[in-house]
């Protein structure tokens, strides 16, 4: 089935212009881009009148399971949140990881995303059932997905060095209980589930994930990385979030959590480093040189207190950057016109010299053909083309943001904050039309997530809420001691 879409103005990102066209679609590719006027008969009729067509957003980084924990904390470290999880992203059934999944879905969509990176977490090993379902709820909604089994084969407390020793009593019992499966029994979990995936997987695919490096064995990540180019899918990892995690590895490994995957064979055209704050300028070379891509996750960076990633730098010297949102439980929301925002902002505050800043095209560029670019996908998605995927996002000029009109590149990073989204177009389907979502009953999606929070966060995880506040009161102190500590790299702001 065609699809002519009539009277709208499409951003042009390289030129700062959002000239009028006519977009011509043939199923689920674009077939031709021209002048108003386009003449198709056989077509259907879409009507972007008073509408800016821009493509759409990829988000580089973000986690499914954590929609269902939105706002579950406040004044937490990326260490605080990780001893958080057994409360806020425990006891979940396979049905409770697809409704977070959907969720986390929907929320994308409305915010103008149609194609997601999702690091999933399963308690003690991820499982092809669970995957397989949240593959499905991408599926279901129409966003493109890349999910990524997490896994470890060591806790937060038995990864940095002494924080197993400081817990007593029953905290260190329960620290004991949240052991991970050993590396052999997630990697055959994951190549059974990459075997066997249903899904289609320009819909849907797989990548791999192991969490923190140093929460990893050698063997786990040898293991992960053979499995990721056995089956040419992606590898990524959370790569010197905190500065805690890149200290540690000094002190593992005398050299940094980069040096160390690339010792390893790791670092590849495949590999994804989400954050990569606490990075000097030989591991951005060393990612550079490798052909690798970094997830830019600025809004959690800052939530979370990690620092601010240097992605001048990375950008400088050559390294492919996406944007991301990271999760609910450390970012809130899910919209990535915020988290353009706020890469935009963070970069202004690292350098006096305004031609240092990240640009708005830059910063378009990087949520859309630099995720694509991330997720494997460059030829298809991320940009707005003959031959491209017919994935778009339509913007209402009539919005207070676009009033009055100057440069759309700018007022897109701007001044949009996801309140102009009117409709989202993934492979020449409307998935939002006119502000609804068509592939689901939203109501009641949201109905079923309100009596699943109640039941995952309530009185029957009370008891593990106060083991975690309690666990907090160690965890926080030790942490601190060490974010006291000297390191050669400086990703906080000084005063």
């Amino acid at each position: 089935m065609k699809k002519l879409i009539q009277g709208g103005r499409l951003l042009d990102i390289a030129g700062h212009a959002a000239p009028p066209a006519d977009i011509l679609i043939d199923g689920d590719v674009i077939v031709e881009i021209g002048a108003p006027g386009m003449a198709a008969p056989d077509a259907e009729i879409i009507d972007a009148t008073d509408r800016l067509v821009m493509p759409g957003l990829v988000n580089s980084h973000g986690h499914g399971h954590g929609s269902l924990a939105k706002a579950t904390g406040d004044r937490w470290t990326l260490e605080l949140m990780l001893n958080a999880a057994p409360w806020s992203n425990g006891r979940r059934s396979v049905a409770d990881r697809r409704l977070s999944a959907t969720l986390n879905a929907v929320e994308l969509v409305r915010k103008g995303c149609t194609a997601t990176v999702d690091l999933q977490v399963e308690y003690p090993a991820p499982s092809r059932e669970g995957l397989e379902e949240i593959g499905a709820a991408y599926v279901e909604v129409g966003l493109r997905a890349v999910i990524a089994p997490m896994f470890a084969d060591r806790t937060l407390y038995e990864a940095i060095p002494g924080l197993n020793d400081a817990l007593t009593g029953d905290l260190r019992g329960f620290a004991d209980s949240l052991r991970l499966a050993p590396h052999d029994i997630s990697l055959a979990a994951i190549e059974d589930t990459l075997k066997h995936w249903p899904h289609d997987r320009d819909k849907a695919g797989l990548a791999i994930a192991p969490t923190i490096p140093h929460h990893c064995s050698e063997a786990l990540l040898t293991g992960a990385r053979d499995l990721a180019r056995d089956y040419d899918v992606g590898f990524h990892t959370h790569l010197c979030e905190s500065k805690i995690q890149a200290m540690v590895c000094r002190k593992l490994y005398g050299m940094s959590q980069t040096a160390y995957l690339d010792t390893l064979g790791i670092l590849g055209p495949g590999f994804v480093a989400a954050h990569a704050i606490w990075v000097d300028d030989d591991d951005i070379s060393r990612l550079a040189d490798a052909g690798a891509s970094v997830a830019h996750n600025a809004g959690s960076n800052m939530r979370l207190g990690n620092g601010m990633a240097a992605a001048r730098r990375m950008l400088d010297r050559g390294l492919n950057v996406g944007i991301g949102t990271d999760a609910c439980t450390c970012a809130d929301n899910l919209n990535l016109f915020e988290a353009m925002r706020l890469a935009s902002f963070v970069s202004r505050v690292q350098d006096v010299d305004c031609s240092h800043w990240l640009a708005a095209d830059e910063i378009l560029t990087m949520a859309t053909k630099g995720g694509a670019r991330l997720l494997g996908r460059g030829d298809s998605i991320g940009e707005l083309r003959a031959g491209a995927k017919a994935d778009m996002v339509f913007l209402d000029l009539g919005s207070i943001n676009y009033v009055p009109f100057n440069i759309p590149t700018v007022q897109v990073v701007n001044a949009e904050d996801g309140t102009g989204v009117d409709s989202v177009m993934i492979g020449g389907r409307l998935v939002l039309d006119h502000g609804k979502i068509t592939t689901l009953d939203e109501k009641k999606l949201f109905a079923d997530v309100q009596r699943a929070v109640e039941r995952l966060l309530g009185p029957a995880a009370e008891e593990t809420h106060e083991l975690v506040l309690r666990m907090e009161q160690i965890v926080g102190p030790f942490c601190l001691d060490m974010l006291r500590q000297d390191y050669h790299v400086q990703r906080h702001l000084a005063g």
